[in-house]
C-alpha cells in the first residue's frame, strides 16, 4: 500500500477489479484506558511537536474527569464485535483486526500480529468518513511505516472508501436526529434549532482536503430527508495558538449567538464522529450542556451512528464493494462516491491539529 495511492493526476480514482482480502483492519485514533495511560498517551500524540508540558497537562485533566479514561477503544471494539456479527451471518468471512495511530493495539504491533497470522493483503475501514489529513491521509501513512518497520512478508493493504454520503450512515444520522427532535414537546419541534458538529482543523489543511464540502453534503443530506431548513454546520475541539485560524464557527460561540437572536431551542447533532468519545462526552456533554444551562436553553445531544444497524451494515457493503467487480457505489446525494484509491496530492496536511479521542 503506497501512501499515496494513485501517482499521477490521470490515474484512476476507483478500482473496479474484484480484489481478494484474508483479513480486515480497523484503524482509529486510540485513547488512554487509565489514569496512568493518559500522560504518555498525550506525549504520543503530540511527539514532535513542541507542545508545552503546560498545554499537555491541561488537557490531561480532560481525561481525568472521566477516571483517565477514553471511551473510543470500547467503542472500537464494541464495533469490531458488531461488525463479527454481521460477517458472520452475510459474509464475507475475514478475520477482523484492530490498530490505532496513539494507544495500544498500536498499529505496529497489529501489523505484525497479521504478518504472524499469515494475512497476505487486508482491507481497512478508518473511523473517519470525511476527507482530511488527520482523518486519512495520516492514518495511511501510519500504515505505511508499521508496513515499513514490520518488513518483508507484511501484508499489503487497501482502504474503504469515505462513507460521508452513504446511505448507511446517513439514514443512521437521520433516525439519530429524529430521536433528538421527538424529545420536544410537539409544539415546540418547529423552533428547534440543529447544529450539526465536527472537528475543527486548521484552515491550511481544510484547503488542502474535501473536509469542508463533504461535511457540509452530509449535513444537507440529513437536514433535507427530515425536511428541516433551521440548520447550520460548527466546529468544536479546536486547539493551537490563537493566531492560527481554524474553521469555525466553534460551538460555544454560535450558542451564544443565536441564543442572541431568540433560539430557546437546539439540537446538536455530531455529525463528524461515529461514536460518542473524548470530543463528544467533554466538549457537547460537559462543555455544551453547561453552556446551554448558562443561556437558559433546551439543548438535546443526537447520538452519534456508533453500532447502529444500518451502518454496521454499511460497513459490510463498502468490503463487499471492494471485493467485486465494477460496484454499484452506493450514494445519496449529488456527489459521487469518495475515491477508493487516493490521488497523491490528496490531503496534505498543512498545519497539522491536535484531536483527542
Amino acid at each position: 500500500m503506497s501512501i499515496y495511492g494513485a501517482q499521477t493526476a490521470s490515474a484512476p480514482k476507483y478500482q473496479d477489479e474484484a480484489r481478494e482480502y484474508d483479513a480486515i483492519l480497523v484503524m482509529s485514533f486510540g485513547g488512554p484506558e487509565g489514569p496512568d495511560d493518559v500522560m504518555p498517551f498525550m506525549e504520543n500524540v503530540t511527539r514532535g511537536r513542541n507542545i508545552p508540558r503546560e498545554r499537555l497537562l491541561e488537557v490531561s485533566e480532560h481525561y481525568h474527569m472521566f477516571d483517565g479514561v477514553s471511551p473510543i477503544n470500547a467503542q472500537n471494539r464494541a464495533l469490531i464485535a458488531a461488525l463479527e456479527e454481521e460477517l458472520k451471518e452475510n459474509g464475507p468471512d475475514l478475520p477482523i483486526y484492530f490498530g490505532n495511530r496513539n494507544w495500544h493495539p498500536m498499529i505496529t504491533d497489529t501489523v505484525q500480529q497479521m504478518k504472524d497470522d499469515g494475512v497476505k493483503r487486508a482491507i481497512v475501514f478508518f473511523t473517519s468518513g470525511f476527507s482530511c489529513y488527520s482523518g486519512c491521509r495520516q492514518y495511511r501513512e501510519d500504515i505505511q511505516r508499521a508496513v515499513e518497520a514490520v518488513g518483508d512478508g507484511a501484508p499489503e493493504f487497501d482502504r474503504l472508501r469515505l462513507f460521508f454520503n452513504h446511505p448507511g450512515f446517513i439514514n443512521t444520522m437521520v433516525d439519530n436526529v429524529k430521536s433528538a427532535l421527538d424529545q420536544f414537546p410537539e409544539d415546540k419541534r418547529d423552533s428547534v434549532h440543529i447544529a450539526f458538529t465536527a472537528h475543527s482543523i486548521p484552515m491550511g489543511m481544510a484547503r488542502n482536503s474535501a473536509y469542508e464540502l463533504q461535511l457540509t453534503e452530509a449535513c444537507k443530506l440529513v437536514a433535507g430527508i427530515l425536511g428541516i431548513d433551521d440548520y447550520k454546520l460548527v466546529y468544536q475541539s479546536r486547539s493551537g495558538p490563537p493566531q492560527m485560524p481554524w474553521l469555525e464557527p466553534d460551538t460555544l460561540d454560535y450558542m451564544e449567538e443565536i441564543h442572541s437572536n431568540g433560539v430557546e431551542n437546539m439540537i446538536i447533532a455530531p455529525i463528524g464522529f461515529i461514536s460518542d468519545h473524548m470530543e463528544v462526552m467533554f466538549d457537547l456533554d460537559t462543555e455544551a450542556v453547561e453552556k446551554a444551562e448558562e443561556l437558559g436553553m433546551t439543548m438535546v445531544r443526537a447520538a452519534t451512528v456508533g453500532t447502529a444497524e444500518p451502518f454496521v451494515k454499511m460497513i459490510r457493503d463498502l468490503i463487499v464493494e471492494r471485493m467485486t467487480a465494477n460496484p454499484e457505489r452506493a450514494t445519496l446525494g449529488d456527489m459521487p462516491a469518495n475515491h477508493d484509491i487516493c490521488p497523491m496530492n490528496c490531503c496534505l496536511p498543512g498545519t497539522r491539529p491536535r484531536p483527542k479521542a
